[in-house]
Parts: C-alpha cells; sequence; structure tokens
C-alpha cells in the first residue's frame, strides 16, 4: 500500500511532532483515586487528571492490583472488571476475546484496545483482530473505559476500551527488574526491565520470553518481544518519548475446535496439532511529543507505525464435518478424506490450508488539551485530529500433498484460493469541553469518523475475479455526561452517546455470489446509542463501591452466521447493571493486618434482537452473552511484605447462535455452553528491606473440566495452572 515517498514523509512527520499517551492519570487503591506517580515520573493515560469528573464507568487495574492478583496473563489481569467477559481459547492469554457488556468477545473486534494510546489491532478499520496485547510484564497498570469519555478515541465506541499505560523510563539513575518463573505444563517465563536516566531524559529496555504448553494436546507456544523506550527532555516545557518494539510468536495452536464425538472421547485432543501452526511477527514504532505550552495548554502529538505479518496452517477445515457438509461428529483432513478420520489418520501424509495476512498501517494525531473560562466558566477542553491509514494482503493456499504443510511449497504448487487486497484512508475529528459548575460538571462532545475503504478482490475461493469496489463513509458522534459530587468522596455520573463500529472490509465479500459487483455486499457500520447512570464512592472509611446501570440499543448488530460469513441482523438491546464493591478491614479499624474482601457482578438482564430477520428472531438473546458474570476474592495483607488471596469466578451459562439452540449439533458448533465456576489463588512475599519477591498463582485450581467455545467446533476451557517465581527488583 505504502509507497517509499509516503513513509519517507510518514518518519519525518513523526519525529517533528511525536506521540501522545493521553493527559491523565489514576490510580485505584479500594475504589479511592489518587495521584499515581512512580519514582517521580508521573505515568500517563487516558483518563483525565480529575477522576471525580469522568461522566462515564471506568476501571483501573493498578500496580499494586497487578501484583495482588498475580495474573498469568492479561485475561486474569480483567477477569474482575465488571462487565467484562473473557472467551479464553488458550492458556496463555494469546488472541484474546474480550466482550463487553453482551457484546461478541471473538476476537475483541468490538473493544477498542490501546498501548499507551496506540491501537493494537491487526487493523483498527479493516480487520480489528486481536492476536497482539502488551505483555503483562510491560504493564504498569491497566485503564478500562466504558462511558461517554470513549468519544476521544476510535474508531470502535460501541462498548468500551481498554488501554494499557507501559512502564515509564526512570529518571534517577539505574533501575529495573529481572523475574523468573516456571509452572506446570512445561510453562517457563523470563523477563527483564533495565533503565537509567536523568534530567536530560533516559533509556529503557524490556526483554521478555515465555514458553510452554496449552489447553489442548501439541499446542505448545513460544513467544518473545524486546521494547526499547527513550525520552529526551529538549527544554523544560518538552519532551519527546520514542518507543521502538518487535514481538514474534510461534505456536501449534489451531483455531479449529473438535466435533462433538471427539469432544467427548478426548476434549483436550488435537488431532493435527504437531502440524497445525501459527506465526506472528509485529513491529512497531510509536513518537511522543509533549509540549506544555503554559501552565493551562499542552500540545501533544501521537504518531505511530506498525508492520504485521500472521500466518496460519491447520489440517482440518470444518469439525467433525465432511467436505460435503455432511456432519459426522469427527473431522477429517481437507482435502485428505482418503486417509480416515483425523483423529486416527497420520496427519504428517497430509497437506492443508495455510492463511497468510500481512497489515501496515500508521497514523498521526495532535491534540491540544487546555483549560479556560469561556462565558465566565471555568473548564477545561479536548480538540483533536488524527489521520490514519492501513493495508492488508489477506492470501489462502489449499493443497492435499504433503509437502503443502511448507508455505514455500503451497505457494508454487498448491490451489491459489484467495488473493483480497483491503486499503483505508480514515480521518478522525473530536472536541470535548468539561464545564465545571461548583458540584457539577457537565461534558458535552463530539467525534466525527471519516473513512474511505477499497477492496480489490484478485482471486476469490479458487476463481479469478478481478473486480473491485470502494465505500466512503462519514459518521457524526456526539455524546454529553454529567456528574454530581455533592456528597464527599462519592460522585454520581450519567452519559449517554452514540457507538460506532465500522463494518470490517472481509466482511463485505459473498462467497457465494462470485459474478462480479454483486460478490461485494455492503454490510453496514454498526451503530448504537449508549447510556448509563450510576455512582461510585468511598465515603466509608475502608469502603469502595460502584454501581452502573447500563443500556445499549444497536441499530445495526452484525452477526457471524455458522457459513463463517457476517451479516447486518438489525436492531438489538443490551441493558444490565455492573457491581463492584472492596472492603479493607485493616483500613476500617486501623490494623496493620489487612484482611479483604472485593467483588464484582454483571447482570446483563436483557441481550436480544429487537427484529426478526432471515436470521434472526425477535426476543432471542443475543450470542456469547452470559447473564450473569461474579467474581469475590478474600484476601490478608500485612507490612512485614505478605500478600495472599484466594477467589471464585463464575459465569452462567450462553447461546452460540442467533437461534438458540439448544440441540448439540454433530460439528459441536451449535448447542448451549453451561456454566462454570473456577477457583484461582496467588500469594506474595516480600521482606522489608528486601529487592526478592517470591510469588505463586493458580487458576482453575479445582482442575475442572468445562467448554469454553463453539464458533469453530467445542473448545475446552483452561486445566489447572499453576506458576511461581521470582522478581529482584535495583
Amino acid at each position: 500500500m505504502y509507497t517509499t515517498n509516503k513513509k519517507i514523509i510518514f518518519a519525518a512527520t513523526a519525529v517533528a511532532m511525536g506521540v501522545n499517551v493521553s493527559n491523565g492519570f489514576a490510580e485505584t487503591q479500594g475504589n479511592q483515586t489518587d495521584t499515581l506517580e512512580v519514582d517521580s515520573v508521573v505515568v500517563k493515560g487516558i483518563l483525565p487528571d480529575r477522576l471525580e469528573t469522568v461522566p462515564g464507568s471506568y476501571s483501573v487495574v493498578d500496580e499494586k492490583a497487578l501484583n495482588e492478583r498475580r495474573p498469568f496473563s492479561l485475561q486474569e489481569a480483567i477477569n474482575n472488571v465488571p462487565g467484562i467477559h473473557i472467551v479464553g481459547e488458550n492458556t496463555f492469554g494469546l488472541g484474546v476475546n474480550i466482550g463487553v457488556r453482551g457484546m461478541d468477545p471473538r476476537r475483541t473486534s468490538r473493544t477498542l484496545l490501546m498501548e499507551d494510546g496506540m491501537p493494537l489491532f491487526l487493523g483498527p478499520y479493516g480487520d480489528p483482530s486481536a492476536h497482539y496485547t502488551t505483555p503483562i510484564e510491560r504493564v504498569q497498570r491497566i485503564e478500562v473505559v466504558k462511558g461517554s469519555g470513549q468519544i476521544l478515541y476510535g474508531p470502535q465506541t460501541v462498548g468500551g476500551m481498554i488501554n494499557f499505560v507501559t512502564k515509564p523510563v526512570p529518571k534517577n539513575g539505574f533501575e529495573g527488574s529481572v523475574t523468573g518463573m516456571a509452572g506446570n505444563n512445561d510453562f517457563t517465563g523470563f523477563a527483564a526491565n533495565l533503565g537509567v536516566g536523568g534530567e536530560q531524559g533516559g533509556i529503557m529496555i524490556d526483554a521478555i520470553q515465555k514458553k510452554g504448553d496449552g489447553i489442548r494436546k501439541n499446542h505448545d507456544f513460544e513467544m518473545r518481544e524486546l521494547m526499547v523506550k527513550g525520552q529526551l527532555n529538549l527544554t523544560e516545557s518538552q519532551r519527546i518519548i520514542a518507543k521502538v518494539g518487535y514481538y514474534e510468536e510461534n505456536s501449534h495452536v489451531s483455531e479449529t475446535g473438535l466435533g462433538a464425538i471427539e469432544y467427548a472421547q478426548d476434549k483436550y485432543q488435537a488431532p493435527t496439532g504437531k502440524n497445525d501452526k501459527f506465526e506472528y511477527e509485529r513491529k512497531s514504532l510509536q513518537l511522543q511529543h509533549i509540549f506544555d505550552i503554559n501552565a493551562n495548554a499542552t500540545l501533544t502529538t501521537n504518531a505511530y507505525y506498525v508492520d504485521a505479518f500472521r500466518t496460519s496452517f491447520r489440517q482440518i477445515n470444518a469439525p467433525g464435518t465432511l467436505n460435503d457438509d455432511t456432519q459426522t461428529g469427527v473431522s477429517v483432513m481437507d482435502r485428505c478424506e482418503s486417509l480416515g478420520p483425523a483423529t486416527v489418520a497420520n496427519a504428517a501424509q497430509c497437506g492443508g490450508r495455510h492463511r497468510p495476512r500481512s497489515y501496515d498501517y500508521y497514523g498521526f494525531e495532535p491534540r491540544l488539551d487546555i483549560k479556560h473560562s469561556l462565558f465566565g466558566i471555568d473548564s477545561s477542553a479536548v480538540v483533536g485530529f488524527r489521520y490514519h491509514e492501513e493495508g492488508n494482503k489477506r492470501q489462502q493456499f489449499r493443497d492435499g500433498d504433503p509437502r503443502a504443510q511448507s508455505l514455500s511449497y503451497a505457494k508454487a504448487f498448491g490451489s491459489f484460493r484467495e488473493d483480497i487486497r483491503i486499503d483505508i484512508e480514515a480521518k478522525s475529528y473530536y472536541a470535548q469541553n468539561t464545564f465545571y459548575l461548583g458540584d457539577w460538571t457537565l461534558t458535552p462532545g463530539l467525534r466525527v469518523e471519516d473513512y474511505k475503504k477499497k477492496i480489490n478482490v484478485l482471486q476469490a475461493e479458487g476463481d479469478p475475479q478481478g473486480f473491485a469496489k470502494t465505500n466512503s463513509q462519514t459518521v457524526w458522534l456526539p455524546g454529553i455526561g454529567t456528574t454530581w459530587n455533592g456528597i464527599a468522596n462519592t460522585t454520581v455520573f450519567a452519559g449517554i452517546h452514540r457507538g460506532f463500529a465500522p463494518p470490517r472490509p472481509s466482511r463485505d465479500i459473498n462467497f457465494d455470489d462470485l459474478a462480479g459487483l454483486d460478490a461485494i455486499s455492503s454490510t453496514r457500520a454498526e451503530e448504537s446509542t449508549n447510556t448509563e447512570v450510576g455512582v461510585r464512592s468511598s465515603y466509608f472509611k475502608g469502603v469502595g463501591l460502584e454501581a452502573t446501570l447500563f443500556n445499549i440499543d444497536f441499530d445495526e448488530i452484525v452477526i457471524q452466521r455458522n457459513a463463517g460469513d457476517f451479516i447486518n441482523a438489525g436492531k438489538s438491546q443490551q441493558t444490565g447493571l455492573e457491581l463492584a464493591a472492596r472492603v479493607d478491614f485493616g483500613r476500617i479499624y486501623d490494623s496493620p493486618h489487612n484482611f479483604y474482601i472485593a467483588g464484582n457482578y454483571t447482570n446483563l438482564f436483557t441481550a436480544k434482537f429487537k427484529k426478526s430477520t432471515d436470521e434472526t428472531t425477535s426476543g432471542n438473546r443475543l450470542p456469547y452473552a452470559p447473564r450473569d458474570i461474579a467474581s469475590i476474592n478474600f484476601g490478608y495483607q500485612h507490612p512485614v511484605g505478605i500478600n495472599a488471596r484466594i477467589g471464585v469466578d463464575y459465569v452462567s451459562q450462553q447461546y452460540v447462535d442467533p437461534d438458540n439452540t439448544t440441540i448439540e449439533s454433530l460439528d459441536g458448533q451449535e448447542g448451549k455452553i453451561p456454566a462454570y465456576t473456577l477457583l484461582n489463588a496467588s500469594i506474595n512475599f516480600r521482606a522489608i528491606g528486601s529487592k526478592l519477591t517470591y510469588f505463586i498463582s493458580g487458576h482453575n485450581l479445582a482442575d475442572k473440566e468445562y467448554l469454553i467455545s463453539r464458533v469453530d467446533g467445542k473448545v475446552a476451557g483452561r486445566q489447572r495452572q499453576v506458576f511461581g517465581g521470582i522478581r529482584y527488583d535495583f
């Protein structure tokens, strides 16, 4: 997509302008909010400085909470955030599936993921799939925003956004940490954070490596990441921060599940797992320029570039199904039916399907934060603009020859099934103003998404096509919120905003009609009206709580059919209640022995289609939208360095298709997902004055067998995982 000149222009612009890590910072500690400073370096995020003015629900998982819970991966780190539903298809949180307030969690496509304000998807507009998230070892804290403040970011604003705030560059000499971990399922991990800095700036290096076995047999994986971050203080009012990263993943984790009979025989098997593979390489650049114009105005600029390549190979096309769509409950290998069922066939004698895909995108975003007194009212305003381009290249090769297990052979001699190019240009404009009116605040805002996408189908499903289509759309997304702080340490908030999720171009290709332009349909963007009202409070000493009532009305929700394609399914509604609370008895009784109870509960009492279509029935429940999600944790902390916790997580039953099918199909893709309850615990010890921290953490300690997904066949949830380690800080 990009010419050399474009890359040169982008690089020059990035160096000149820098990147914005949005202003605002917070720490949530027992639901109390304070300024977060680490070694005198303020850590910036997407939340504003004055948290009591945030006109919507949010959660912050700070460094203390991360150490307290000792998560194995991202999915454990945010699992206790109200409104979050995670479908954990693999042990290590790779390719995460996060749903917010009843949204389809598949590859987190409706939840905006960011690192320091930069989008993380394969393609933020063209393919918002979360095959990469910031490793938990690099995270300082996690911000989850679900209210009207979403309009400052995009493009996905229908459900929520999650921002991973990374560790800052040190400014007081040489600092860092080294962590070693090991556990069952052959898990080992290593993480090193080394940095040095002073008044003029500094540099920091993060190196991470993890490997182990997955949930199913022959699902081993290995990932490596290297991140270099530097800061240069140009003057007292200007600084530049640069971050360069490289990530690599090699795994045998297949996206194919099991047929019903296979699952009953051995739910943890992966018949072709030794040959199935997923490879991912990601290179990223992020630059920041922050200019404090004066005490009341800051100009920050965000520039980023990402180049990613992912390829997968699998030998089973449809689980429990023959190539003539006859369901048998036992899988056969694609193009190798003569070898018999995949459970007994020799996979080394078979070919399969390769799906190499490449992605690159870049953008820059100047933003002005200013305090003013327009109309005689104290206010703070945010005004910004973002320009974004991305290009996606999708290919597919299939062949039954065992030599086709090599991508190079498949490209040279296999069946060339798909070659699609997707180019996107997007411009975003946003403005928001907060009026301070005594105990009240009023925050109106507007976001405009103006984008153009071009789909060029060079070849599809093995037939040469050679057609293209360009679609453009401009969407206005207003929002307004208010807060009242008339009671000490208490905020009552309410807000409403328009949500938006652009249609993924790959959804617009109808492989059942390859006659020409009719093969490209026009799946409309998802637009919603999001409202909420709630309260968050730490009025009573040692007690923090939050309650939020929310409603989301979709104009045109998009659903995935069993055939694998996507269609608009008309109007839908999600309404629910989120509750979160924590009680610290040590603070209440001024005791060094702090026993605490922390819990959250989400009741999604409405998640339904509101209109009957060819694919949906009015009143049916949305797929993968459990009615009840709950967690409760009991813990103990003492100043000598002990921190121990035990918790229980519960997810109620789910439907997996628009028909709310209750009878299981032989291919495993229809039927309910039963409710499940998981036990987890962690303990940390760091002696007073010591630089060593010892920890051990366990998940699904009862080793419960449970079903987690039916998207592409039946997939079992994670078995017992226990790991421990030592961290040395210096």
